[in-house]
């Protein structure tokens, strides 16, 4: 197979400097402590760059591949740990020296022939095996009849390549894909080189120019056609589609261009240099339990979701449009501030909705109309899921963190008028380009922009036990708890969605 380029280590000063925003630090075994997913990340070093290789092979439905993961460490490693679970590892190198390497958990511990320096930047290369279908507790594999594509949100990237998986530490990614003749490789970011081998197969390279985390990276195969389009000042549009269904997904494909205009027209220019949508080549309805899903320039969807009218999937569409912005861009640095991302896209999502006279599937037609009616919900969703800023693993994704977070920002926006709310999101979104932000970077955001303190009113909405007061509707009531209706889990399934994650009651 194809060996992977290793010169990435150009012009990584500015990426550290870039993605140097609060992250957990070490407080777990074997990981870096995160609230949510103690054991995810590892300490010791940053990622700077990815540089992989996935080679896939039909007769056996397997990928052999090579990731180069260019590190610097913040202290001299004896030994460092890498995320990776389902990888049959063949050989590692360290700057191009062999080196020791065990697997443990769901850990790869490298041990190279002699320490790597503090602030030296070192190169750390992975051979191995995977099988896209093979039976692991959780798997970032999306398996096809004719090859595979990547959902690694949130905690399995590394069973597709070894990594530190963890969103506090973004990275630039390049990454090449080697098929037979027939079928398409793609990924996010860039196509920079196409290379037939004469054998009947071929190797497409891609390039991701701007930080990306982990969890959404995006790699796919496939008998795919790529439909490419221009956006609003020049963008490049790209779709990439099965092709046996490229005719009748094409209703839906042509709707992002304007997706786009209303998009920037609240949130300013576009973080990436291109877009698209890839409905993965199944119909499997356990292939992955959420509609769509952000992966970083491309993103994944269900082709069957796609075939529905505007009006049933324009507000979902947004909803993974804005993840550009709240999620792709600016990364949330602990998982315990998912409601940054799920509340923003769920929040744009609706107004979109409303603002074309979709109404919901509980028949609001209004953004007022739905936040009274969340509102009502609040107290049993905080006894249900905890707060909104305060997930655990198993209610990470439940309504509290998706809609629950839309009412923290409709209550933002009534406490502080309209021209102040854009520009609180305008300016975080500027400051934290390609970086990462916790929920305390929003909250100060918030008072300087405002030129109040809003800490203390922040801190009731995202982690009070108690929902508190609407500001501007004080006729709202929360029922009691045992009183309120559904669940954030329930209101998921009352939706008629059938999705596992919050975003299906848009």
């Amino acid at each position: 197979m194809p060996r992977p380029r290793t010169g990435l280590v150009l012009s990584l000063a500015f990426s550290a400097v870039l993605l140097s925003a609060s992250v957990p630090t070490a407080g777990a075994v074997d990981g870096l402590g995160d609230p949510v997913f103690p054991t995810l990340g590892n300490t010791g070093y940053r990622a700077l760059a990815y540089d992989l290789a996935f080679d896939y092979r039909a007769d056996s439905r397997t990928v052999d591949a090579t990731a180069v993961i260019t590190a610097r460490p913040d202290r001299t490693l004896a030994h460092l740990d890498l995320d990776a679970l389902g990888l049959s590892v063949r050989a590692v190198r360290v700057d191009g020296r062999p080196a020791g390497f065990a697997t443990h958990d769901e850990k790869l511990t490298v041990t190279p022939a002699r320490p790597s320096r503090r602030g030296v930047t070192t190169e750390v290369t992975v051979e191995y095996t995977a099988d896209p279908r093979a039976a692991l507790p959780h798997t970032g594999w999306v398996p096809t009849p004719d090859g595979f594509a990547v959902a690694g949100q949130p905690r399995s990237a590394h069973t597709v390549f070894p990594c530190n998986d963890h969103p506090g530490d973004k990275a630039r990614f390049t990454i090449a894909v080697t098929t037979p003749d027939g079928l398409l490789g793609v990924a996010g970011g860039e196509l920079v080189q196409t290379e037939r081998h004469g054998d009947g197969r071929t190797t497409r390279r891609y390039v991701s120019a701007e930080p990306m985390a982990t969890e959404v990276v995006q790699v796919s195969v496939g008998d795919y056609t790529v439909r490419e389009r221009t956006g609003p000042h020049g963008l490049t549009l790209r779709d990439v589609v099965p092709t046996a269904r490229a005719a009748e997904l094409e209703p839906a494909l042509a709707l992002t261009a304007d997706q786009l205009t209303w998009a920037e027209a609240h949130l300013g220019r576009f973080p990436f240099r291109a877009y698209g949508l890839l409905p993965a080549n199944t119909d499997d309805p356990a292939a992955f339990t959420f509609t769509g899903l952000e992966t970083q320039t491309l993103t994944l969807y269900k082709p069957n979701f796609l075939r529905q009218s505007e009006a049933a999937i324009g507000s979902h569409m947004m909803h993974e449009l804005v993840h550009s912005w709240f999620g792709d861009s600016v990364s949330p640095a602990r998982w315990s501030d998912l409601w940054l991302n799920e509340g923003h896209a769920d929040y744009y999502g609706l107004l979109y909705r409303y603002e074309r006279g979709w109404p919901d599937t509980a028949g609001h037609t209004t953004l007022v109309d739905r936040m009274r009616q969340v509102y009502g919900l609040g107290d049993q969703w905080r006894h249900d899921s905890g707060p909104v800023a305060a997930p655990d693993a198993a209610d990470l994704f439940d309504s509290q963190r998706y809609t629950g977070g839309a009412l923290v920002l409709f209550a933002l926006r009534e406490k502080v008028g309209a021209g102040t709310f854009d520009r609180i999101e305008r300016t975080f979104l500027g400051r934290f380009q390609y970086g990462n932000a916790t929920t305390e970077d929003y909250v100060r955001t918030a008072s300087e922009v405002s030129g109040h303190d809003l800490g203390g009113f922040l801190h009731d909405w995202l982690y009070g036990l108690r929902t508190p007061p609407m500001p501007g509707h004080p006729d709202w009531t929360v029922a009691p708890v045992g009183g309120a209706g559904a669940a954030p889990g329930e209101a998921r399934a009352a939706d008629g969605t059938g999705v596992a994650r919050g975003s299906g009651t848009l």
